[in-house]
């Protein structure tokens, strides 16, 4: 029963980190209290008391996906996610003995999160460690070596916690507990690590204008009247272009509208055309808007580029397809437990890789902006390819209107920053009902929004093109974390075997 209720008290702990809550402190004490409960327990038992341990982060954390779906989706989310934290406590407990080793709890959390975030359907990579971290030291770190390296050292500073508590148990009435000193401060010491990143956010401006127009009401058929949403984000642009000239400053050298924003094809539709063209001539400046692709044979989510007088220029695909929310994957599969998966009755469709767009600047610097479109924001390489494709200022074109008023919009705009931060980029993180913001390469967010408002935010925002150490090496440190765990992993099982082997000898 301890061990249950430090799992349990660890999975509350974790949660109360993540954006809604903001005491992302309380990161590393998770990792501690997973780390004490899993400690000297069999594999089985320490599957038992992960997947306790994220059934309580989970279920809470993951809320906003039952806002209208209804229970089922959001308990079957929850659950699946939680079944990755099991995997994780069974992998801590692995090592068989009473000794917390916090390397192993770090290497075990990167490894686990590598796994979720890659299955399956491609993954969720949504509240992983580090997205608790953009307002902490350790969210530094990501410029260094990206999320992983993040989730490493707030992990590695919960296995020092839980060392800390472990050593100082076992020495209590017998002196001062040395050893839970040094892990004490150890962790300390990788806590404040963080500080000694630089996070530049120097470099030629450019000025940008992202507006959030709101859409007539929260849920599922949010869009149901598709030209309000058009006529919501048209009319806010054009009052912030009126304010702007009223007040003598220059125009955007880009406005970007969420995803969404124009969900009447406006290739296909004249009518649609014509008043984003209206508003790309009345800013003097390329418009991206997010909005679909409607042929006969297909649908896709699409950002599109709009340029002042002679219209579309390019247009970016939608690289990640949410699975049962945009396709149904195995449908004939899962038709079998719901019917409600015909539902959406065509499957979107996937786009073959990057786009950026071009746009010139006031200043002498070129303008290349990287979109991602959703959650595509929560996916390393594909946000890592917009910069290493060359782009200069990331778009992040989202639309929470599905989530009502939950935590799921804060906990994506922290996402957000911490790529800020780890591409070393301004990101433009606009949404159609919030929260928007215009974000620094330091993860510094500007004028962030209200949820279901209308609002239009301005600001200069850095361009800078240096690669981060983090963006050179992409991927590199989790592959390492992975098979550094996989080698101690085998180690230790060769060695148990062995014992197992020689006491049967002896």
């Amino acid at each position: 029963m301890p061990r249950l209720l430090l799992a349990l008290s660890g999975g509350a702990a974790l949660c109360l980190a993540f954006p809604g809550y903001d005491l992302w402190w309380l990161a590393p004490v998770a990792v501690a209290l997973l780390a004490l409960a899993t400690s000297g327990v069999r594999p089985r038992t320490g599957f038992a008391l992960g997947t306790a341990f994220g059934l309580v982060f989970f279920v809470p954390s993951l809320s906003w996906s039952g806002s209208y779906l209804g229970v089922l989706p959001w308990a079957a989310l929850s659950t699946l996610q939680a079944l990755y934290a099991g995997l994780l406590g069974a992998v801590c407990a692995a090592f068989g003995d009473r000794r917390v080793r916090p390397l192993v709890i770090a290497l075990a959390w990167v490894a686990q999160e590598a796994l979720r975030d890659r299955t399956p359907y491609g993954g969720f990579p949504w509240v992983r460690l580090a997205h608790s971290q953009s307002d902490s030291p350790f969210g530094r770190l990501a410029a260094w070596a990206g999320a992983p390296g993040v989730t490493f050292a707030v992990a590695l500073a919960g296995g020092l916690l839980a060392a800390a508590g472990w050593a100082a148990y076992r020495s209590r009435g017998r002196g001062t507990g040395r050893a839970a000193l040094r892990a004490a401060a150890a962790a300390i010491v990788v806590g404040l690590i963080g500080y000694a990143v630089p996070l530049p956010i120097d470099g030629p401006t450019a000025r940008v204008l992202a507006v959030q127009g709101n859409v007539p009401r929260p849920g599922l058929d949010f869009n149901a009247e598709r030209r309000a949403v058009l006529d919501n984000h048209v009319r806010t642009t054009l009052d912030a272009l009126d304010a702007a000239r009223a007040a003598g400053q220059p125009h955007p050298d880009l406005v970007v509208w969420p995803e969404n924003a124009s969900d009447i094809d406006p290739v296909a539709n004249a009518d649609a055309a014509a008043e984003i063209q209206r508003v790309a001539d009345a800013a003097e400046a390329p418009v991206v808007l997010g909005g679909l692709r409607v042929t006969t044979t297909e649908v896709a989510n699409v950002s599109f580029l709009w340029l002042p007088r002679t219209g579309p220029a390019a247009s970016y695909v939608k690289q990640h397809p949410v699975p049962f929310a945009e396709y149904i994957p195995d449908r004939a599969f899962w038709r079998t437990f719901s019917t409600q998966v015909d539902l959406l009755a065509r499957d979107f469709v996937a786009g073959p890789g990057p786009v950026l767009f071009r746009a010139g600047t006031a200043g002498e610097a070129t303008l290349v902006a990287g979109p991602s479109i959703c959650f595509e924001v929560a996916n390393d390489d594909l946000v890592r390819a917009n910069v290493t494709e060359g782009a200069n200022l990331l778009l992040v074109q989202t639309n929470n209107a599905t989530f009502g008023f939950t935590n799921e919009s804060v906990q994506q705009l922290a996402i957000s920053r911490l790529r800020a931060i780890e591409h070393g980029r301004s990101v433009v993180h606009v949404s159609t009902v919030g929260v928007s913001g215009l974000i620094h390469p330091d993860g510094t967010v500007r004028q962030p929004t209200a949820l279901f408002t209308s609002a239009a935010l301005t600001g200069e925002l850095p361009l800078r093109s240096a690669a981060t150490l983090a963006t050179i090496l992409g991927p590199l440190p989790e592959y390492v974390a992975v098979l550094v765990l996989l080698t101690l992993l085998g180690h230790s099982v060769a060695m148990r075997a062995r014992r197992r082997k020689d006491s049967t000898i002896t």
